[in-house]
Protein backbone atom coordinates (compact mmCIF):
# COMPACT_ATOMS: atom_id res chain seq x y z
CA UNK A 1 0.00 0.00 0.00
CA UNK A 2 1.15 3.52 -0.63
CA UNK A 3 1.53 5.64 2.46
CA UNK A 4 -1.38 7.97 3.18
CA UNK A 5 -1.19 11.54 4.31
CA UNK A 6 -2.62 10.85 7.76
CA UNK A 7 -5.83 9.78 9.43
CA UNK A 8 -8.96 10.22 7.35
CA UNK A 9 -12.49 11.33 8.25
CA UNK A 10 -13.99 7.87 7.90
CA UNK A 11 -16.35 7.94 10.89
CA UNK A 12 -19.91 9.08 10.28
CA UNK A 13 -22.00 10.98 12.79
CA UNK A 14 -24.03 7.87 13.60
CA UNK A 15 -20.78 6.01 14.35
CA UNK A 16 -19.61 8.72 16.73
CA UNK A 17 -22.99 8.88 18.46
CA UNK A 18 -23.06 5.15 19.13
CA UNK A 19 -19.38 5.06 20.13
CA UNK A 20 -20.14 7.80 22.66
CA UNK A 21 -23.20 5.99 24.01
CA UNK A 22 -21.66 2.53 24.01
CA UNK A 23 -18.38 3.74 25.45
CA UNK A 24 -19.86 4.03 28.93
CA UNK A 25 -21.30 0.50 28.84
CA UNK A 26 -18.42 -1.88 29.47
CA UNK A 27 -18.46 -5.56 30.28
CA UNK A 28 -17.49 -4.54 33.81
CA UNK A 29 -21.00 -3.20 34.36
CA UNK A 30 -22.52 -6.62 33.70
CA UNK A 31 -19.96 -8.83 35.44
CA UNK A 32 -18.52 -6.54 38.10
CA UNK A 33 -21.59 -4.98 39.68
CA UNK A 34 -22.41 -8.05 41.79
CA UNK A 35 -19.35 -7.56 44.04
CA UNK A 36 -20.25 -3.90 44.51
CA UNK A 37 -23.82 -4.77 45.49
CA UNK A 38 -22.58 -7.43 47.94
CA UNK A 39 -20.24 -4.87 49.52
CA UNK A 40 -22.44 -1.78 49.79
CA UNK A 41 -25.98 -3.11 49.42
CA UNK A 42 -28.44 -0.67 47.82
CA UNK A 43 -25.94 2.04 48.78
CA UNK A 44 -23.92 0.97 45.74
CA UNK A 45 -26.18 3.45 43.93
CA UNK A 46 -24.36 6.23 45.78
CA UNK A 47 -21.00 4.73 44.73
CA UNK A 48 -22.09 4.72 41.10
CA UNK A 49 -23.52 8.23 41.43
CA UNK A 50 -20.28 9.52 42.97
CA UNK A 51 -18.06 7.99 40.28
CA UNK A 52 -20.58 8.97 37.59
CA UNK A 53 -20.42 12.60 38.74
CA UNK A 54 -16.64 12.41 38.65
CA UNK A 55 -16.71 11.10 35.07
CA UNK A 56 -19.19 13.78 33.99
CA UNK A 57 -16.90 16.51 35.33
CA UNK A 58 -13.76 15.01 33.79
CA UNK A 59 -15.52 14.54 30.45
CA UNK A 60 -16.67 18.16 30.56
CA UNK A 61 -13.04 19.28 30.92
CA UNK A 62 -11.90 16.94 28.16
CA UNK A 63 -14.77 18.08 25.97
CA UNK A 64 -13.71 21.70 26.41
CA UNK A 65 -10.18 20.97 25.24
CA UNK A 66 -11.12 18.50 22.49
CA UNK A 67 -13.83 20.71 20.98
CA UNK A 68 -11.21 23.45 20.63
CA UNK A 69 -8.54 21.03 19.38
CA UNK A 70 -9.92 17.75 17.97
CA UNK A 71 -7.02 15.29 17.83
CA UNK A 72 -6.37 11.57 17.82
CA UNK A 73 -4.12 12.08 20.84
CA UNK A 74 -6.92 13.65 22.90
CA UNK A 75 -5.82 14.26 26.52
CA UNK A 76 -2.23 13.16 25.79
CA UNK A 77 -1.86 15.86 23.13
CA UNK A 78 -3.52 18.41 25.42
CA UNK A 79 -1.20 17.48 28.31
CA UNK A 80 1.75 17.78 25.93
CA UNK A 81 0.93 21.40 25.24
CA UNK A 82 -0.49 22.42 28.61
CA UNK A 83 1.88 20.69 31.04
CA UNK A 84 4.95 19.83 29.01
CA UNK A 85 6.48 17.14 26.83
CA UNK A 86 6.98 14.78 29.75
CA UNK A 87 3.27 14.84 30.63
CA UNK A 88 2.02 14.07 27.11
CA UNK A 89 4.62 11.34 26.68
CA UNK A 90 3.93 9.73 30.06
CA UNK A 91 0.15 9.71 30.07
CA UNK A 92 0.05 8.66 26.40
CA UNK A 93 2.20 5.59 26.96
CA UNK A 94 0.45 4.69 30.23
CA UNK A 95 -2.90 4.87 28.47
CA UNK A 96 -1.60 2.71 25.63
CA UNK A 97 -0.30 0.20 28.19
CA UNK A 98 -3.68 0.14 29.94
CA UNK A 99 -5.58 -0.72 26.75
CA UNK A 100 -3.23 -3.41 25.48
CA UNK A 101 -3.59 -5.16 28.85
CA UNK A 102 -7.36 -4.76 28.53
CA UNK A 103 -7.10 -6.53 25.16
CA UNK A 104 -5.78 -9.62 26.91
CA UNK A 105 -8.36 -9.46 29.71
CA UNK A 106 -11.30 -9.08 27.32
CA UNK A 107 -10.01 -11.66 24.82
CA UNK A 108 -9.78 -14.21 27.63
CA UNK A 109 -13.25 -13.31 28.94
CA UNK A 110 -14.77 -13.69 25.48
CA UNK A 111 -12.91 -16.97 24.91
CA UNK A 112 -14.36 -18.44 28.11
CA UNK A 113 -17.91 -17.72 26.93
CA UNK A 114 -17.28 -19.10 23.44
CA UNK A 115 -15.60 -22.22 24.80
CA UNK A 116 -18.69 -22.85 26.92
CA UNK A 117 -20.77 -22.87 23.75
CA UNK A 118 -18.32 -24.81 21.56
CA UNK A 119 -15.91 -26.72 23.83
CA UNK A 120 -14.30 -28.50 20.86
CA UNK A 121 -12.24 -25.33 20.29
CA UNK A 122 -9.80 -24.66 23.17
CA UNK A 123 -9.99 -21.39 25.03
CA UNK A 124 -6.68 -20.13 23.64
CA UNK A 125 -7.99 -20.87 20.12
CA UNK A 126 -11.04 -18.68 20.68
CA UNK A 127 -8.88 -15.90 22.13
CA UNK A 128 -6.63 -16.05 19.08
CA UNK A 129 -9.59 -16.06 16.69
CA UNK A 130 -11.26 -13.09 18.37
CA UNK A 131 -8.05 -11.06 18.31
CA UNK A 132 -7.37 -11.88 14.66
CA UNK A 133 -10.89 -10.97 13.50
CA UNK A 134 -10.92 -7.64 15.33
CA UNK A 135 -7.41 -6.83 14.15
CA UNK A 136 -8.56 -7.39 10.57
CA UNK A 137 -11.55 -5.14 11.19
CA UNK A 138 -9.31 -2.31 12.37
CA UNK A 139 -6.81 -2.82 9.54
CA UNK A 140 -9.40 -2.45 6.77
CA UNK A 141 -10.41 1.14 7.51
CA UNK A 142 -11.62 3.36 10.30
CA UNK A 143 -15.08 3.07 8.74
CA UNK A 144 -15.10 -0.70 9.30
CA UNK A 145 -14.20 -0.14 12.96
CA UNK A 146 -16.99 2.42 13.22
CA UNK A 147 -19.53 0.09 11.59
CA UNK A 148 -18.59 -2.83 13.84
CA UNK A 149 -18.81 -0.64 16.91
CA UNK A 150 -22.10 0.90 15.76
CA UNK A 151 -23.85 -2.49 15.74
CA UNK A 152 -22.19 -4.00 18.78
CA UNK A 153 -22.67 -0.87 20.88
CA UNK A 154 -26.25 -0.81 19.58
CA UNK A 155 -26.85 -4.30 20.94
CA UNK A 156 -25.54 -3.22 24.35
CA UNK A 157 -27.75 -0.15 24.39
CA UNK A 158 -30.88 -2.08 23.36
CA UNK A 159 -30.15 -4.80 25.93
CA UNK A 160 -29.71 -2.33 28.80
CA UNK A 161 -32.80 -0.36 27.75
CA UNK A 162 -34.90 -3.54 27.54
CA UNK A 163 -33.62 -4.68 30.93
CA UNK A 164 -34.58 -1.35 32.52
CA UNK A 165 -38.07 -1.35 30.98
CA UNK A 166 -38.85 -5.00 31.78
CA UNK A 167 -37.35 -4.79 35.26
CA UNK A 168 -39.10 -1.50 35.98
CA UNK A 169 -42.48 -2.97 35.05
CA UNK A 170 -41.80 -5.94 37.32
CA UNK A 171 -40.80 -3.70 40.23
CA UNK A 172 -44.15 -1.91 40.02
CA UNK A 173 -46.02 -5.19 39.54
CA UNK A 174 -47.34 -4.54 36.06
CA UNK A 175 -45.22 -6.95 34.01
CA UNK A 176 -47.43 -9.61 32.41
CA UNK A 177 -46.35 -13.13 33.30
CA UNK A 178 -43.85 -12.10 35.97
CA UNK A 179 -44.14 -14.06 39.19
CA UNK A 180 -41.48 -12.58 41.44
CA UNK A 181 -42.43 -12.23 45.09
CA UNK A 182 -39.12 -10.52 45.82
CA UNK A 183 -39.45 -7.48 43.55
CA UNK A 184 -40.32 -4.08 44.94
CA UNK A 185 -38.87 -0.76 46.02
CA UNK A 186 -38.94 -2.11 49.56
CA UNK A 187 -35.71 -3.94 48.74
CA UNK A 188 -33.91 -0.60 48.89
CA UNK A 189 -34.45 -0.31 52.65
CA UNK A 190 -35.94 -3.59 53.84
CA UNK A 191 -32.87 -5.76 54.41
CA UNK A 192 -30.72 -3.94 56.90
CA UNK A 193 -31.41 -0.49 55.51
CA UNK A 194 -30.13 1.42 52.51
CA UNK A 195 -26.59 1.19 53.90
CA UNK A 196 -26.55 -2.21 55.60
CA UNK A 197 -22.75 -2.25 55.89
CA UNK A 198 -22.37 1.35 56.97
CA UNK A 199 -21.51 4.54 55.11
CA UNK A 200 -17.88 3.48 54.69
CA UNK A 201 -19.06 0.82 52.24
CA UNK A 202 -19.88 3.60 49.77
CA UNK A 203 -16.19 4.39 49.35
CA UNK A 204 -15.32 0.71 49.15
CA UNK A 205 -17.95 0.46 46.44
CA UNK A 206 -16.29 3.33 44.61
CA UNK A 207 -13.09 1.29 44.37
CA UNK A 208 -15.05 -1.62 42.88
CA UNK A 209 -16.95 0.37 40.25
CA UNK A 210 -14.58 3.18 39.24
CA UNK A 211 -12.76 1.18 36.58
CA UNK A 212 -15.95 0.08 34.84
CA UNK A 213 -16.33 3.70 33.66
CA UNK A 214 -13.11 3.68 31.65
CA UNK A 215 -13.92 4.18 27.99
CA UNK A 216 -16.03 7.32 28.25
CA UNK A 217 -13.17 9.29 26.66
CA UNK A 218 -12.98 7.16 23.49
CA UNK A 219 -15.35 9.45 21.61
CA UNK A 220 -12.91 12.35 21.94
CA UNK A 221 -10.11 10.25 20.41
CA UNK A 222 -12.36 9.11 17.57
CA UNK A 223 -13.55 12.65 16.84
CA UNK A 224 -10.34 13.40 14.95
CA UNK A 225 -11.46 10.94 12.26
CA UNK A 226 -15.03 12.20 11.98
CA UNK A 227 -16.74 14.48 9.48
CA UNK A 228 -17.32 17.25 12.03
CA UNK A 229 -15.01 16.77 15.04
CA UNK A 230 -16.10 19.83 16.98
CA UNK A 231 -19.80 18.95 16.69
CA UNK A 232 -19.12 15.30 17.60
CA UNK A 233 -17.16 16.21 20.73
CA UNK A 234 -19.74 18.78 21.82
CA UNK A 235 -22.60 16.31 21.39
CA UNK A 236 -20.90 13.45 23.25
CA UNK A 237 -19.86 15.77 26.08
CA UNK A 238 -23.32 17.21 26.55
CA UNK A 239 -24.99 13.78 26.57
CA UNK A 240 -22.71 12.12 29.12
CA UNK A 241 -25.02 12.96 32.04
CA UNK A 242 -28.07 11.12 30.75
CA UNK A 243 -25.97 8.24 29.44
CA UNK A 244 -24.50 7.53 32.86
CA UNK A 245 -27.79 8.26 34.60
CA UNK A 246 -29.79 5.85 32.46
CA UNK A 247 -27.39 3.01 31.76
CA UNK A 248 -25.55 2.82 35.08
CA UNK A 249 -27.80 4.23 37.78
CA UNK A 250 -31.00 3.14 36.03
CA UNK A 251 -30.00 -0.47 35.51
CA UNK A 252 -28.41 -0.90 38.95
CA UNK A 253 -31.53 0.60 40.57
CA UNK A 254 -33.59 -2.04 38.78
CA UNK A 255 -31.28 -4.83 39.96
CA UNK A 256 -31.39 -3.87 43.66
CA UNK A 257 -35.16 -3.35 43.43
CA UNK A 258 -35.86 -6.73 41.83
CA UNK A 259 -33.83 -8.68 44.41
CA UNK A 260 -32.69 -8.15 48.00
CA UNK A 261 -29.06 -7.04 47.92
CA UNK A 262 -28.01 -10.07 49.99
CA UNK A 263 -29.74 -12.65 47.81
CA UNK A 264 -27.16 -15.46 47.26
CA UNK A 265 -27.96 -15.66 43.53
CA UNK A 266 -26.46 -12.19 42.94
CA UNK A 267 -23.02 -13.54 43.85
CA UNK A 268 -23.35 -16.98 42.30
CA UNK A 269 -25.06 -16.03 39.03
CA UNK A 270 -24.16 -12.38 38.63
CA UNK A 271 -26.44 -9.42 39.34
CA UNK A 272 -28.13 -9.09 35.94
CA UNK A 273 -28.59 -12.83 35.38
CA UNK A 274 -30.02 -13.22 38.89
CA UNK A 275 -32.42 -10.34 38.27
CA UNK A 276 -33.66 -11.88 35.01
CA UNK A 277 -33.94 -15.32 36.61
CA UNK A 278 -36.07 -13.87 39.39
CA UNK A 279 -38.65 -12.87 36.78
CA UNK A 280 -38.84 -16.38 35.41
CA UNK A 281 -37.33 -15.40 32.05
CA UNK A 282 -36.20 -18.59 30.32
CA UNK A 283 -32.52 -19.00 29.42
CA UNK A 284 -31.62 -15.78 31.29
CA UNK A 285 -28.04 -16.95 31.74
CA UNK A 286 -27.48 -17.55 28.05
CA UNK A 287 -29.16 -14.27 27.13
CA UNK A 288 -26.80 -12.43 29.44
CA UNK A 289 -23.81 -14.37 28.11
CA UNK A 290 -24.64 -13.14 24.60
CA UNK A 291 -24.87 -9.56 25.89
CA UNK A 292 -21.61 -9.87 27.86
CA UNK A 293 -19.88 -11.37 24.81
CA UNK A 294 -21.12 -8.43 22.74
CA UNK A 295 -19.74 -6.04 25.35
CA UNK A 296 -16.43 -7.90 25.41
CA UNK A 297 -16.08 -7.76 21.62
CA UNK A 298 -17.06 -4.09 21.61
CA UNK A 299 -14.48 -3.34 24.31
CA UNK A 300 -11.83 -5.30 22.41
CA UNK A 301 -12.62 -3.47 19.20
CA UNK A 302 -12.52 -0.06 20.85
CA UNK A 303 -9.47 -0.98 22.93
CA UNK A 304 -7.46 -1.86 19.83
CA UNK A 305 -8.66 1.28 18.07
CA UNK A 306 -7.86 3.48 21.07
CA UNK A 307 -4.41 1.98 21.70
CA UNK A 308 -3.43 2.31 18.03
CA UNK A 309 -4.60 5.94 17.78
CA UNK A 310 -2.73 6.87 20.91
CA UNK A 311 0.38 5.19 19.48
CA UNK A 312 -0.20 7.08 16.22
CA UNK A 313 -0.42 10.39 18.07
CA UNK A 314 2.75 9.62 20.03
CA UNK A 315 4.49 8.85 16.75
CA UNK A 316 3.28 12.14 15.24
CA UNK A 317 4.74 14.05 18.17
CA UNK A 318 8.05 12.19 18.09
CA UNK A 319 7.36 10.32 21.33
CA UNK A 320 7.16 6.93 19.62
CA UNK A 321 8.85 5.43 16.54
CA UNK A 322 7.99 7.46 13.44
CA UNK A 323 6.62 4.31 11.81
CA UNK A 324 3.67 4.56 14.21
CA UNK A 325 2.60 7.78 12.50
CA UNK A 326 2.57 6.30 8.99
CA UNK A 327 -0.81 5.45 7.50
CA UNK A 328 -1.96 3.36 4.57
CA UNK A 329 -3.81 4.81 1.59
CA UNK A 330 -7.03 4.28 3.59
CA UNK A 331 -5.75 6.35 6.51
CA UNK A 332 -5.08 3.33 8.74
CA UNK A 333 -2.02 3.52 11.08
CA UNK A 334 -0.86 0.01 10.20
CA UNK A 335 2.29 -0.16 12.33
CA UNK A 336 0.56 1.33 15.37
CA UNK A 337 -2.22 -1.28 15.13
CA UNK A 338 0.17 -4.20 14.63
CA UNK A 339 2.39 -3.10 17.54
CA UNK A 340 -0.62 -2.83 19.85
CA UNK A 341 -1.90 -6.25 18.77
CA UNK A 342 1.50 -7.90 19.23
CA UNK A 343 1.70 -6.66 22.82
CA UNK A 344 -1.90 -7.78 23.30
CA UNK A 345 -1.01 -11.28 22.07
CA UNK A 346 1.98 -11.38 24.41
CA UNK A 347 -0.27 -10.39 27.31
CA UNK A 348 -2.77 -13.14 26.35
CA UNK A 349 0.11 -15.65 26.40
CA UNK A 350 1.13 -14.47 29.87
CA UNK A 351 -2.49 -14.81 30.98
CA UNK A 352 -2.46 -18.51 30.08
CA UNK A 353 1.14 -19.30 31.03
CA UNK A 354 1.75 -17.09 34.07
CA UNK A 355 -1.68 -15.91 35.30
CA UNK A 356 -0.66 -15.41 38.93
CA UNK A 357 2.69 -13.72 38.37
CA UNK A 358 3.47 -11.78 35.19
CA UNK A 359 -0.10 -11.24 34.04
CA UNK A 360 -1.21 -10.33 37.55
CA UNK A 361 1.54 -7.71 37.61
CA UNK A 362 0.40 -6.32 34.24
CA UNK A 363 -3.20 -6.00 35.40
CA UNK A 364 -2.35 -4.43 38.75
CA UNK A 365 0.27 -2.08 37.34
CA UNK A 366 -2.23 -0.67 34.83
CA UNK A 367 -5.20 -0.67 37.20
CA UNK A 368 -4.96 2.92 38.45
CA UNK A 369 -4.16 4.42 35.03
CA UNK A 370 -7.79 5.51 34.64
CA UNK A 371 -7.47 7.75 37.69
CA UNK A 372 -4.09 9.05 36.50
CA UNK A 373 -5.64 9.97 33.15
CA UNK A 374 -8.50 11.82 34.82
CA UNK A 375 -6.08 13.70 37.08
CA UNK A 376 -3.94 14.77 34.12
CA UNK A 377 -7.08 15.95 32.31
CA UNK A 378 -7.89 18.18 35.31
CA UNK A 379 -4.48 19.83 35.40
CA UNK A 380 -4.34 20.14 31.61
CA UNK A 381 -7.69 21.91 31.52
CA UNK A 382 -6.60 24.41 34.16
CA UNK A 383 -3.79 25.50 31.84
CA UNK A 384 -5.47 25.01 28.45
CA UNK A 385 -8.41 27.26 29.33
CA UNK A 386 -5.99 30.19 29.68
CA UNK A 387 -4.20 29.32 26.43
CA UNK A 388 -7.43 29.04 24.42
CA UNK A 389 -8.87 32.23 25.92
CA UNK A 390 -5.70 34.10 25.00
CA UNK A 391 -5.32 32.77 21.45
CA UNK A 392 -8.75 31.72 20.14
CA UNK A 393 -11.61 32.33 22.61
CA UNK A 394 -14.21 31.60 19.90
CA UNK A 395 -13.19 27.94 20.12
CA UNK A 396 -14.52 27.65 23.65
CA UNK A 397 -17.80 26.12 22.48
CA UNK A 398 -17.80 23.75 25.46
CA UNK A 399 -16.91 25.20 28.86
CA UNK A 400 -16.17 23.53 32.17
CA UNK A 401 -18.64 24.63 34.82
CA UNK A 402 -17.48 26.92 37.66
CA UNK A 403 -13.91 27.07 36.37
CA UNK A 404 -11.46 26.78 38.07
CA UNK A 405 -13.11 25.81 41.37
CA UNK A 406 -14.92 22.71 40.17
CA UNK A 407 -11.80 21.54 38.33
CA UNK A 408 -9.76 21.77 41.52
CA UNK A 409 -12.52 20.01 43.48
CA UNK A 410 -12.57 17.18 40.94
CA UNK A 411 -8.80 16.79 41.12
CA UNK A 412 -9.04 16.69 44.90
CA UNK A 413 -11.68 13.96 44.75
CA UNK A 414 -9.51 11.85 42.45
CA UNK A 415 -6.53 12.21 44.80
CA UNK A 416 -8.81 11.24 47.68
CA UNK A 417 -9.93 8.07 45.87
CA UNK A 418 -6.30 7.15 45.17
CA UNK A 419 -5.46 7.75 48.83
CA UNK A 420 -8.40 5.65 49.98
CA UNK A 421 -7.26 2.82 47.71
CA UNK A 422 -4.03 2.72 49.72
CA UNK A 423 -6.07 1.72 52.77
CA UNK A 424 -7.38 -1.36 50.98
CA UNK A 425 -4.96 -4.16 51.85
CA UNK A 426 -7.24 -7.16 51.34
CA UNK A 427 -5.55 -9.76 49.12
CA UNK A 428 -2.90 -9.75 46.36
CA UNK A 429 -5.11 -7.61 44.11
CA UNK A 430 -5.89 -5.01 46.74
CA UNK A 431 -6.29 -1.33 46.08
CA UNK A 432 -2.94 -0.63 47.71
CA UNK A 433 -1.18 -3.11 45.42
CA UNK A 434 -2.86 -1.60 42.36
CA UNK A 435 -1.94 1.99 43.27
CA UNK A 436 1.65 1.21 44.26
CA UNK A 437 2.39 -0.89 41.16
CA UNK A 438 0.69 1.67 38.91
CA UNK A 439 2.74 4.44 40.54
CA UNK A 440 5.89 2.38 40.01
CA UNK A 441 5.20 1.98 36.29
CA UNK A 442 4.17 5.64 36.00
CA UNK A 443 7.41 6.73 37.71
CA UNK A 444 9.48 4.64 35.30
CA UNK A 445 7.67 6.15 32.30
CA UNK A 446 8.10 9.68 33.65
CA UNK A 447 11.83 9.08 34.16
CA UNK A 448 12.11 7.93 30.54
CA UNK A 449 10.14 11.01 29.45
CA UNK A 450 12.37 13.44 31.38
CA UNK A 451 15.58 11.79 30.16
CA UNK A 452 14.28 11.78 26.59
CA UNK A 453 13.32 15.45 26.81
CA UNK A 454 16.80 16.41 28.01
CA UNK A 455 18.58 14.27 25.43
CA UNK A 456 16.44 15.46 22.53
CA UNK A 457 15.99 19.05 23.71
CA UNK A 458 16.99 20.26 20.24
CA UNK A 459 13.88 18.79 18.63
CA UNK A 460 11.51 21.21 16.92
CA UNK A 461 8.19 22.51 18.29
CA UNK A 462 5.25 20.16 18.78
CA UNK A 463 2.11 20.59 16.67
CA UNK A 464 -0.83 21.81 18.73
CA UNK A 465 -2.99 18.91 17.65
CA UNK A 466 -3.20 16.11 15.15
CA UNK A 467 -6.21 15.80 12.91
CA UNK A 468 -7.43 15.40 9.41
CA UNK A 469 -7.85 19.09 8.65
CA UNK A 470 -4.79 21.18 9.42
CA UNK A 471 -6.78 24.40 9.14
CA UNK A 472 -8.90 23.61 12.15
CA UNK A 473 -6.52 22.12 14.65
CA UNK A 474 -4.32 25.01 15.68
CA UNK A 475 -5.38 26.82 18.84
Amino acid sequence: MTPGSGLQAGLKNRHLSMIAIGGVIGAGLFVGSSSGIATAGPGILLSYALVGTLVVLVMRMLGEMSAANPTSGSFSAHADRALGRWAGFSIGWLYWFFWVVVLAVEATAGAKILEGWIPAVPQWGWALLVMVVLTATNLVSVGSYGEFEFWFAGIKVVAIAAFIVIGGLAVFGVLPGAHSDKAGLGNLTGHGGFLPNGSGAILTGVLLVVFSFMGSEIATLAAGESENPQKAVTKSTNSIIWRIGVFYLGSILVVVSLLPWNDPSIKTEGSYVAALDSLGIAHAGQIMNVIVLTSVLSCLNSGLYTASRMAFSLGERGDAPQAFARTTSRGVPLTAIVASVVFGFVAVFFNYKYPDTIFNFLVNSSGAVALFVWLVICFSQLRMRKIIQAEAPEKLVVKMWLYPYLTWATAGLIVFVLGYMLTDTDGPNSGRTTVLLSLLVAALVIVVAVVKEKVFAHRGPVPAAVGTDTDRVSV
